[in-house]
């Protein structure tokens, strides 16, 4: 029983990086951000080649802000992730809708800028859909596997 307990508990605690987007629009919409994102896998698989103007988006769903080793961010983007910034789909639509703006009210800071510049008009909750099947498996959800093996046996 306590099993089951446990694995309830990591499900929960999984649930917010998944989406309620549609991936596959999301993989469509995603071509107005190859401009500038890659999405290139831990192991070098290239899901969608884009520039590199921006960081790759491997990984993003429940990714800390700014965090992306080897990549100039912004100093207000960092420390917003420092303060604890992870990219859920609420999070990651207010950015992509006014970047700017959005990193003013997340620091406090109205002086807070972004390098992004682009702005999505619609369809952020399907590029978070699309983004968030597109990375390491939450150790969370290792676990709530780990555990439904070790209840069933």
């Amino acid at each position: 029983m306590k099993l089951l307990v446990t694995a309830a508990v990591f499900g929960l605690l999984a649930a917010p990086a998944f989406a309620e987007g549609d991936p596959a629009k999301g993989e469509k919409g995603f071509n107005k951000c190859k401009s500038c994102h890659t999405v290139v896998s831990d192991d070098g698989d290239v899901i969608v080649k884009g520039g590199k103007t921006g960081p790759n988006l491997w990984g993003l769903a429940g990714r800390t802000a700014g965090s992306v080793e080897g990549f100039k961010y912004s100093d207000d983007l960092v420390a917003a992730g420092e303060a604890g910034l992870v990219w859920d789909e609420e999070k990651f639509i207010g950015f992509t809708t006014d970047p700017k703006k959005f990193l003013q009210a997340e620091t406090g800071n109205a002086k807070a800028k972004s390098k992004m510049s682009f702005r999505l008009k619609k369809g952020g909750e399907d590029i978070f859909a699309f983004l968030a099947g597109h990375g390491p498996a939450p150790a969370e959800e290792a676990a709530t596997e780990e555990a439904a093996e070790a209840a069933s046996e």
